[in-house]
């Protein structure tokens, strides 16, 4: 009797031991328990897991860490930038988005060029690169951020600086995106920025799909939102209704494009993405796919991005001054002055300020992909069959092995060279737009997007945060503020 039980509780040991925190050297897991795998400290630090994850890998050897879970797949969580490089570039095609991902986000993006994998993402990858290669899509995204600051955000700061209103600067921030990529791409002006009127619907059902579909990517048992979506309760019913809203407007849009498009007899250089998409012949559904994605893409993340910077300037005034300075040497201190593409590309501090910032605060703070096949990453971690491989940006910016002991600073001056000019950074050092053959189509647009806002408010205004406490980073399928930014601003006097 002593020897079967002493084979059982053998066998049972064999058979669980990859839920058991183990230290060789090929792997470093999270300390967890049998069955359960890491799921009570998941659960203790839920209000922090960004920080949890990144107090793991710097002390992993190889930057790496392995996670076991009850209910979730087996995770490997990297901050090492050679297996960044490998599952991004070298081994591609072993690490696609994976069915997983398409579960968390399908609903919304569709087959949209985010969630597809295979001849599928390389058909619309082929026709968005096409399209944002353009210096006409360019200029005509330059010409809408003209437009929508000196018509609409201007008044609006000018207004809050006179009256002395609080405002929450990353709602001003989201909304003004959210114009400026709704106009980019689909020729539409929701007026977000025009406080006196509700939000339109597309954007509450927008936001809401978001926010859903990026409670089931951090849910830490995945079967309770697919029995929800199953039975049609609670959020995923919500999710249904809201995704139902944003793509019948989106569709809508499109089919009114169409009739325009048609009545025009003339080739216009400025164009919409929605309006070059349809002329090169593509059907309705992969354009509202491929527009949805790259909404998200364009208004959340610069947002989120811009949302920081402005916060950390606050905190170093001397940084802020510079950025003045440079763009008042390019410009010119006259109050009519304009910026341009060209103008941009010479203010080097302020673009080492926007990549210090997503140093720091990642507007995407970590990406996974699912593995095809067993594989073995270059620190010797070993990958199964159908692991989710998450890469970490927020983690990675956290790393004294790769930024030094100051790495906790906000020193802009790590990203320009002795002469001043930007240094190159390996993008799998700092992979906040992907790397390899998935690097953001948009990056160019976004950097353009950033540096011209950030430039024309801190030229014209001074903003002092309402609260001294350190803000708190929310890690969503785009990370935000808690709270939002609650900020005064005042005209500046030189």
């Amino acid at each position: 009797m002593f020897i079967f039980i002493a084979v059982i509780i053998s066998l049972g040991f064999i058979l669980l031991s990859p839920f058991f925190n183990t230290h060789s050297h090929h792997h470093y897991s999270l300390p967890s328990h049998p069955i359960i795998g890491c799921l009570v400290a998941f659960y203790k630090n839920s209000h922090r897991l960004l920080d949890w994850y990144t107090e793991h890998l710097s002390q992993s050897p190889t930057q790496t860490i392995v996670v076991h879970r009850l209910g979730a797949r087996r995770t490997i969580v990297t901050a090492n930038p050679c297996n960044v490089e490998y599952i991004l570039k070298t081994n591609f095609h072993n690490f696609p988005k994976g069915k997983p991902f398409t579960d968390i986000l399908g609903d919304l993006l569709g087959c949209g060029i985010f969630v597809a994998d295979g001849e599928l993402w390389s058909t619309q990858r082929k026709l968005a690169s096409h399209e944002f290669s353009t210096r006409s899509l360019r200029d005509f995204t330059v010409k809408i951020l003209q437009e929508e600051v000196r018509e609409k955000l201007y008044p609006l700061l000018e207004h809050a600086s006179a009256e002395g209103h609080v405002i929450d600067l990353q709602d001003i921030l989201r909304r003004l995106t959210f114009d400026t990529v709704c106009k980019v791409t689909l020729g539409n002006d929701p007026c977000c920025l025009d406080l006196s009127k509700p939000l339109p619907p597309l954007l509450v059902a927008f936001d809401e799909a978001s926010e859903i579909s990026a409670m089931r990517g951090m849910a830490p048992v995945f079967l309770t939102w697919k029995i929800k979506r199953l039975l049609n309760i609670g959020s995923e019913r919500a999710l249904r209704e809201a995704v139902k809203l944003v793509h019948e407007s989106v569709l809508d849009m499109i089919r009114r494009k169409i009739k325009e498009t048609a009545k025009q007899e003339q080739q216009q250089t400025e164009v919409d993405l929605l309006t070059r998409l349809l002329k090169a012949g593509h059907e309705e559904v992969m354009v509202r796919d491929m527009l949805i994605s790259m909404i998200m893409a364009g208004r959340d993340t610069t947002s989120a991005a811009m949302t920081w910077l402005f916060w950390l300037l606050t905190r170093h005034r001397k940084h802020e001054e510079a950025i003045v300075k440079g763009v008042r040497e390019v410009c010119g201190e006259e109050e009519g002055w304009f910026l341009d593409y060209e103008r941009l590309k010479e203010m080097k501090f302020l673009k080492a300020c926007v990549c210090e910032s997503m140093r720091l605060y990642p507007p995407v703070a970590w990406d996974s992909k699912h593995a095809i096949r067993g594989d073995v990453l270059p620190d010797g971690t070993k990958v199964e069959r159908g692991d989710r491989v998450t890469y970490f940006p927020y983690g990675m910016g956290r790393m004294e092995a790769l930024w030094g002991s100051e790495f906790g600073e906000f020193k802009p001056k790590r990203w320009l060279d002795e002469n001043g000019s930007s240094k190159l950074v390996s993008p799998y050092k700092f992979p906040v737009f992907q790397a390899g053959p998935r690097v953001c189509l948009g990056k160019e647009m976004a950097f353009i997007q950033m540096e011209y806002v950030v430039a024309s408010i801190l030229n014209r205004f001074v903003i002092n945060p309402v609260s001294l406490d350190h803000p708190v980073f929310v890690p969503r399928l785009t990370a935000h503020m808690a709270g939002g930014f609650k900020v005064r601003v005042h005209r500046r006097q030189c």
